[in-house]
């Protein structure tokens, strides 16, 4: 039933976003749609379905750019035949072009900064193996952003310790995409056997490794790279 395939969807994307049934309600609410986390969790078992505000409402606070191509298979002009990852890389250069203020429409009705929505910062130091990992762990802070987060990032993690500076500091949020590969000198967040990081990926032919950008602290070698899992990438 098509209600059924919608229902898996919003399950997926929200877990996959790290929220809550109730927090997306929450957040609903604060968007003028006042539902329960009863009613969301109807829509995920496909036993209700949002209404149309409620569903472009729901996508806007899930992230969800390309609405046809997630949900019926045929993706815009612009993004089509890319795969997930191509995808989230064409909206990351967007979020880029829009957040550098350069390319402003001067017509446009609503300045920028204005558009809020509240993601989860996690703490990587405190992190628990959770079921499903970090992202599933129910220890996290809901944070308020504007538009100086690009619409690209899924959640935040909180920085602890000096290893990666001079470019992150001890206690800087840090705004994450979820990607499920990143490409030789990137940073993002890792999971590798039971514990999370946070570091440059190197990944060469001499093998993988996890960097810290400071060279007083010592990089995380990985022996057994199919162990390990990319959570994200850092755009600011």
């Amino acid at each position: 039933m098509a209600s059924n395939y919608l229902g898996r969807k919003i399950f997926s994307l929200r877990k996959k976003s790290g929220i809550s049934q109730r927090d997306l309600a929450t957040e609903l609410t604060k968007r003028g749609i006042r539902v329960t986390n009863q009613a969301v969790s109807k829509w995920e078992s496909g036993a209700t379905l949002p209404n149309a505000v409620q569903f472009l409402i729901l996508c806007d606070i899930l992230g969800i750019t390309d609405i046809s191509g997630i949900f019926l298979g045929r993706s815009s002009e612009l993004l089509f035949g890319l795969n997930d990852e191509g995808k989230d890389r064409v909206m990351q250069y967007a979020s880029l072009l829009r957040d550098s203020g350069l390319y402003d429409d001067p017509n446009a009705p609503t300045p920028r900064g204005s558009r809020t929505r509240t993601l989860p910062v996690f703490e990587i130091e405190k992190a628990r193996r959770a079921s499903g990992g970090l992202l599933d762990s129910t220890d996290f802070e809901l944070v308020e952003v504007g538009n100086e987060v690009p619409i690209t990032a899924n959640f935040g993690v909180r920085i602890s310790g000096e290893s990666m500076e001079p470019d992150y500091h001890d206690g800087d949020i840090v705004w994450i995409q979820r990607i499920k590969k990143l490409e030789h000198g990137d940073v993002g967040v890792f999971e590798y056997e039971g514990r999370y990081y946070f570091k440059r990926l190197r990944d060469r032919v001499g093998g993988t490794r996890l960097q810290s950008l400071d060279a007083n602290y010592p990089d995380v070698i990985i022996t057994n790279p199919e162990n390990m899992l990319t959570l994200g990438i850092a755009v600011v």
